[in-house]
C-alpha cells in the first residue's frame, strides 16, 4: 500500500469526492484505485466560510511500485508505514519471577496489559477501588460532600482519565507507534472506530468506565492478577534493587522487577520513595483556574456558521499568552460541552477538574486556563517543594469557599477588574457540590494574578467573547502534571534503585491518557528485556 497525505477537500464533499480526489492526486484512472483506507481525517477552519477536511488515505493500486517511483521525493505520498505493534519477547515456559504493577490508571493498564500479553502474569496493586465502585464515590463528594480519600478522582481503576474527557491525542514523538496500539486496545475493549481516524479523539467518562473493565479482564484472562484497596506504604530495598513492598494492611510481596504507575497525586508515596533515598527531582508543573463559557460562544467563534457541523462537533480551543511579567498561561485540559469537577484526594482541600461525556452536549465549555511555574517558585527546597505549594493552594482554596468542598469563583469580567463577585450572570457554573462566589485575587500567588488578569483581554483578541464578563472562573487547579520526576535511565529503571521502572504521569513522563498509555508500553517493554536479559531497546 500507499500513503497519501494532505489531501484536502471541501467540509460538505460527498462520499464519491474522495477516491476520486485520491487518484486525480496519483495521476491514475479512478479504475487503477483498487481500495483505500481513511487513517487520518482532520479539518481546517481558518477560513470559517470554507472551511475543510484534511485526510491521510492508504492506497491499494495497480503498479504500486511504478507510481513510488514516478512520485519519488514528494512529501505527501510514499509507502504505508508499519504502523503494527509487535511483542519485544515472551516470557519462557515456567516463568515464575512474576512482574508488580503499582498503580491502575492509563499507564498502569498499558503496563499491565502489554506484560500480559507478553505472558509475564504481572500482580497490579491499586490503592483504590474498582471503577463501578470507585464511582459511585467519586459521585459521593459531588452530590453529597463526602470525600473518601482513597477512592475518588484521583485514585482507583482507571485513574485520573477516567474522569476527564477522554482525550486521546497528544504532541509527543511517537516513532514506534505506540499510539496506535493504545487505540487499537481500546477498540477491542469497546471504544468507536472512529478513534482511530479523527484527528483529536476523545471518549467521555461513561464509555472509559465500561472500557476499563474490558482490559481488566482481558488482563486476568492472561493470567495476571488485579488487587484492589492495596496501597503500597513501602519499598524493601538490598543492595541497590528493589526486592519487595510493603503494603498498608502489613502484608508484604517479594519482587524484583516494579513499575511505578503512580500519577500524579500520589503524594504519600512520592513521600516514602523519598524517605527510601529513590532518586528524585521536583520539576516544572502550572497552577490556575477553570474557567467556564457558553459553548455555543466557542462554536460560533471557532466554526463561524458552521457551528454544530456533525463533522466539527463542540468547538474546543488552545491559547497560549506570555505576559509582561516573563509568565506564560495557557489552556489546559478544554472540555467542549461539559462540566467542572471537584478532584481532590486530601480532605479539606480543592481541587479542580474538567471532563465530558462523549456526547459533549453540555451547555459550557470549560478549560484550565494555568500559568507556568518552576521548581525556582516553590516555598521551599527539595523535590516535594511542588507538593508543598500544591497543598497551600488547595487549602486556601478550600478556605476561600467556605468549607464543605465548595469551590471560590469569580466572574472574569470581575477578575480582570479586580472587584470582588456578588452575583451570577448568564453563566451558570457546573462544579459540583458548589461554587461561592468572591474574589479568587488571593487564590493563587500574585505573579500569577497579574499574568492572568493580563491574559484575558488577549484571548478575547483570538476567540470573540472569551473575556465576557459572565464568564465564570473557579478555583483552584493546581494538579496540571506532576511537580517532580522520579527520574530513570535509558533502560527506563530508577537512577539508583535497580529493578523500580518509574512511569507514567506520577513519575514525570507523560500528561494525559495517551501519553500515560504508551508509557506504559515502553516500561514493560523494558521490563519484559530486563526479565529475558536483554539490552532495552531505544524507543
Amino acid at each position: 500500500m500507499l500513503r497519501i497525505t494532505e489531501l484536502r477537500l471541501p467540509l460538505d464533499h460527498p462520499a464519491e469526492a474522495l477516491p476520486a480526489a485520491i487518484a486525480r492526486r496519483l495521476g491514475v484512472a479512478p479504475g487503477d484505485v483498487q481500495d483505500f483506507l481513511v487513517f487520518k481525517r482532520s479539518y481546517d477552519v481558518r477560513k470559517k466560510d470554507a472551511p475543510s477536511l484534511i485526510y491521510t488515505v492508504d492506497v491499494t493500486v495497480r503498479d504500486e511500485a511504478g507510481l513510488l517511483a514516478r512520485h519519488a521525493g514528494e512529501r505527501d505520498i510514499g509507502p504505508t508505514p508499519d504502523t503494527g505493534y509487535h511483542f519485544v519477547g515472551r516470557a519462557p515456559e515456567g516463568f515464575t519471577n512474576r512482574p508488580v504493577v503499582v498503580g491502575f490508571g492509563p499507564c498502569g493498564i498499558f503496563a499491565a496489559l502489554v506484560l500480559a500479553q507478553m505472558g509475564f502474569r504481572p500482580i497490579v496493586l491499586e490503592r483504590g477501588k474498582a471503577v463501578r465502585e470507585r464511582t459511585q464515590d467519586t459521585w459521593g463528594l459531588w452530590r453529597k460532600n463526602t470525600l473518601n480519600p482513597e477512592s475518588n478522582v484521583q485514585f482507583g481503576e482507571g485513574g485520573a482519565g477516567t474522569f476527564s474527557d477522554g482525550k486521546l491525542y497528544s504532541q509527543i514523538k511517537d516513532p514506534k507507534h505506540y499510539g496506535r496500539k493504545v487505540l487499537t486496545e481500546f477498540v477491542k475493549a469497546g471504544a468507536p472506530e472512529e478513534i482511530l481516524y479523527i484527528s483529536k479523539p476523545h471518549i467521555g467518562t461513561f464509555r472509559l468506565v465500561g472500557m476499563v473493565e474490558q482490559m481488566r479482564a482481558e488482563i486476568i484472562a492472561l493470567g495476571g492478577e488485579i488487587r484492589f484497596q492495596q496501597r503500597v506504604t513501602d519499598l524493601l530495598i538490598e543492595n541497590g534493587h528493589v526486592r519487595g513492598l510493603t503494603l498498608a494492611d502489613g502484608g508484604e510481596l517479594r519482587c524484583d522487577h516494579v513499575v511505578l504507575a503512580l500519577g500524579h497525586s500520589a503524594r504519600d508515596t512520592f513521600e516514602m520513595l523519598h524517605a527510601r533515598g529513590v532518586f528524585m527531582e521536583a520539576k516544572p508543573f502550572s497552577v490556575g483556574f477553570r474557567v467556564e463559557h457558553p459553548q455555543s460562544l466557542i462554536d460560533k467563534a471557532r466554526f463561524g456558521r458552521h457551528a454544530g457541523h456533525e463533522l466539527l462537533g463542540a468547538a474546543d480551543y488552545k491559547l497560549v499568552h506570555h505576559a509582561k511579567n516573563g509568565r506564560s498561561v495557557y489552556s489546559f485540559c478544554m472540555c467542549p460541552g461539559g462540566t467542572v469537577v471537584a478532584a481532590t484526594s486530601e480532605p479539606n482541600r480543592v481541587v479542580t477538574n474538567g471532563m465530558s461525556q462523549y456526547s459533549r452536549n453540555e451547555r459550557n465549555a470549560n478549560a484550565g486556563i494555568v500559568v507556568g511555574i518552576t521548581p525556582e517558585d516553590y516555598p521551599g527546597s527539595g523535590p516535594l517543594a511542588g507538593i508543598a505549594l500544591q497543598r497551600e493552594l488547595e487549602s486556601h482554596a478550600y478556605e476561600l469557599g467556605g468549607g464543605d468542598y465548595l469551590a471560590p469563583g469569580q466572574l472574569v469580567g470581575d477578575f480582570v477588574a479586580g472587584r470582588p463577585s456578588q452575583q451570577l450572570g448568564s453563566v451558570e457554573p457546573s462544579y459540583k457540590p458548589g461554587v461561592r462566589l468572591g474574589s479568587l485575587a488571593t487564590a493563587l500567588p500574585g505573579y500569577a494574578i497579574d499574568a492572568m488578569r493580563e491574559a484575558f483581554p488577549a484571548f478575547d483578541r483570538q476567540i470573540k467573547g472569551f473575556a465576557m464578563h459572565d464568564a465564570v472562573l473557579t478555583g483552584v487547579e493546581t494538579r496540571t502534571s506532576s511537580p517532580l520526576r522520579i527520574t530513570r535511565g535509558a533502560d527506563c529503571q530508577s537512577l539508583n534503585v535497580k529493578g523500580l521502572f518509574p512511569a507514567g504521569e506520577g513519575a514525570g513522563y507523560a500528561g494525559g491518557i495517551l501519553s500515560a498509555g504508551v508509557d506504559g508500553i515502553r516500561v514493560a517493554e523494558a521490563v519484559a528485556q530486563a526479565l529475558l536479559g536483554k539490552p532495552v531497546q531505544a524507543a
